[in-house]
């Protein structure tokens, strides 16, 4: 068994289709930025699954978050993108 944070693998899944649209930086550290940032404002969402066995709420889940996963996650992008901890010459 394992305890999974619905959030994460939501996330995870989410962010490059919201990145591409977007012009910010997308270097590795910009992208966990992004992500760590996205996951502290939406709330942990954890079930518990048998190993490689997806819980059945997570479908369900994933509809009633979608719109706010990409929201949080392009808030995120564009903070970020403001307040990067890189070089300006790093793209």
């Amino acid at each position: 068994m394992e305890l999974r944070n619905y959030m994460e693998e939501a996330v995870k899944d989410t962010l490059d289709s919201v990145l591409k649209d977007l012009d910010v930086c997308k270097c590795e550290k910009c992208r966990l930025d992004i992500m760590a940032l996205t996951l502290n404002s939406l709330p942990s969402k954890y079930y518990v699954t048998e190993k490689g066995e997806l819980y059945n709420k997570v479908n369900e889940l994933k509809r009633q978050f979608e719109v706010d996963i990409i929201s949080k996650i392009t808030q995120a992008a564009y903070f970020v993108n403001e307040h990067k901890h890189h070089g300006e010459d790093h793209a």
